[in-house]
């Protein structure tokens, strides 16, 4: 996959390095020379530029990128301001780092995709999330072993977690699943709700587009979301 990531502070150069140890291709951004500089062996590409200007930011490869993150954390003005100019560029998936609540709010009322809270969660957290296709969020438990959020395929509507086989085809353990459904903000847009349903058993039924939480090897959960559906 293809990443472009702006700011290469603490988390988004940690962030930046993970995914491309992973093989992806990642773009890795900030306006201060020095950064750009110490980072250039370990990502695959650095880009000194000033990521507020409007015609330097539209040069780069957005039609080509996957996802696009604003790792920008000392400059809340800054944050929210590249962060408005990728939304108006509609970038395909559109991340920012929120500081504290209040700068949270904004960046819901720009409508970006998801929300970032490095304080709260490590690179290596969202380095998986990123990586693994199907994952919604992702808890390691060790190197082996992690517990994931994965979307309902169409193909398993309906059906019961004792008809899919998460055990006995992917060895994996389904925890519980999480309904998700929409609701008005204080800003008037609307927002994703999620709730969780108790301990799951053999004869929960599972709804597309909700998600299951599933527990197992990380070679076991790779297998389970790779394979076609």
């Amino acid at each position: 996959m293809k990443y472009i990531i702006v700011g290469l502070g603490n988390f988004g150069t940690s962030l930046a390095e993970k995914l491309t140890a992973q093989g992806n291709e990642v773009i890795g951004i900030d306006i201060k020379m020095q950064k750009v500089d110490a980072y250039k062996e370990k990502i695959s590409h650095t880009i000194c530029l000033d990521a507020t200007d409007e015609i330097a930011v539209s040069g780069l490869p957005f039609r080509d990128t996957d996802i696009v993150l604003v790792a920008i954390g000392e400059d809340q003005g800054a944050n929210i301001m590249v962060t408005a100019l990728l939304k108006n560029l509609q970038v395909k998936r559109l991340i920012s780092r929120a500081i504290n609540p209040l700068h949270e709010k904004v960046l819901q009322a720009i409508g970006v995709d998801e929300i970032v809270h490095p304080e709260e969660e490590t690179a290596e957290r969202w380095a998986k999330k990123l990586c693994l296709r199907g994952v919604v969020d992702s808890f390691e438990l060790s190197k082996e072993f992690s517990i994931i959020e994965s979307e309902i395929p169409e193909v398993y509507n309906g059906k019961s977690i004792q008809e899919v086989g998460f055990r006995r085809k992917y060895n994996l353990v389904a925890l519980t699943t999480i309904t998700r459904s929409q609701k008005k903000s204080s800003f008037g847009k609307m927002e994703n709700v999620s709730t969780v349903q108790g301990v799951a058993n053999g004869n929960t039924v599972l709804h597309a587009g909700d998600l299951v939480v599933l527990y197992g090897s990380l070679t076991d959960i790779r297998n389970y979301l790779n394979e076609e559906k």
